[in-house]
Parts: structure tokens; sequence; C-alpha cells
């Protein structure tokens, strides 16, 4: 009987992941295959010629000091709530949604530059396949930095709300792990479209 009662309170103890945070790291681990894929397909076009070479737009470069800052005012937030700093928390978070919007806002500005320049996504022979392959790579990645600000903005609202704390941090421990990897992926991206033009 004992033996019995043993198992069912050893069946109770949870062992590995919380199965949101596996969820996380394998849609970020599909993520990390989708633009290696575009990568390689990228190298692998530019190799057969006909390739446009192309300026990057100075708002990328704007762009990507927003989004590393926002990786730190990121990680300021959750250590802030780790130690139930709830204020510093809030502001942290706010600047983090302000330069993610921000970014967004700085990649359309930076489409708007290509086109002056005469890059375009499709129908202009003059821009070539180069342009497309920009546009999506930029794009997609815009795609997943949207849903990013959404999930900040959620963690942002849960901050007000004395929600996350220092007993309350899977929420923001997810937020942050993501809004880390969209950084990664867009330093990545950035540093492979300018070395590869």
């Amino acid at each position: 009987m004992a033996a019995e009662i043993k198992l069912v309170e050893e069946a109770k103890v949870q062992a590995g992941m919380n199965p949101k945070k596996f969820a996380l790291w394998l849609f970020m681990v599909s993520v990390i295959m989708i633009f290696g894929a575009l990568t390689s397909a990228y190298i692998v076009r530019q190799a057969e010629g006909n390739w446009l070479d192309f300026e990057m737009p100075t708002m990328f470069w704007i762009t990507t000091a927003m989004i590393l800052t926002s990786s730190l005012t990121m990680h300021w937030a959750y250590f802030s709530a780790k130690k139930d700093n709830v204020e510093m928390a809030k502001v942290a978070m706010v600047i983090t949604v302000i330069l993610g919007a921000g970014f967004l806002v700085g990649q359309w500005l930076g489409w708007s530059e290509l086109v002056a320049n005469g890059i375009y996504l499709v129908g202009r022979e003059s821009s070539g396949v180069s342009g497309s392959f920009l546009y999506v790579i930029s794009g997609l990645h815009g795609v997943h930095v949207i849903s990013g600000v959404i999930f900040l903005t959620v963690v942002m609202v849960n901050v007000f709300r004395l929600k996350i704390h220092s007993r309350s941090l899977s929420q923001i421990e997810m937020c942050t792990t993501y809004w880390h990897f969209l950084d990664g992926l867009w330093l990545y991206l950035f540093v492979f479209l300018l070395l590869n033009r």
C-alpha cells in the first residue's frame, strides 16, 4: 500500500521543460530553418548572375541600433521583475514596446528608401531578383517582429496589472527569450545582407 502511494506521488512530479517554453523553442527552431533556407537560396541565386548590387538603406542601420537597444531594455525589464522592482519593469517594458514599434516603422521607411533608389519587390527588371530577396527577407522578419511586439504589449499590460513579479516570471522569461531571438535573427540577416550585396 505504501509503495502504491509513493508511486502516485512520484508521478505528480513534473520533469522537463514547461510545455509553453518548449513550444516557443520549437517555433524558434522552425523560424531558423525558414531563414536558413532563404539565405541559402539567396547565395545560390546570386551565384547564377544577373544580380543587382544594392546599397543597404540608411534606415536599416538605424533600426538595427533600435532593435539591439530594445534587447537591453527587455533584459532590464526582466531583471527588474525578478527583483520585484515593478516601477522599473514598467518603464523598461514601455521603452521596449516603443523601440519594437519604432523598428517596424523604420523598416517601412527603409523600404520607401529602396523604392526611391529603384529597388522593387517585383515587376521591375532594373532591380532584378536581388530586390525581391531583400524585401522578402526583411518583410518576413518584420512579420515575426509584429508578433513579438504583440507579445511585448501583452507582457507590458501584465506588468502594469502586477501579474508579473519574482514569483511569476514565466511569461516575461518567454517574452525575453523570443525578443532576444528576433534581435539576434535581425543582426544575422543584416550582416548577411551587408556581406552579400
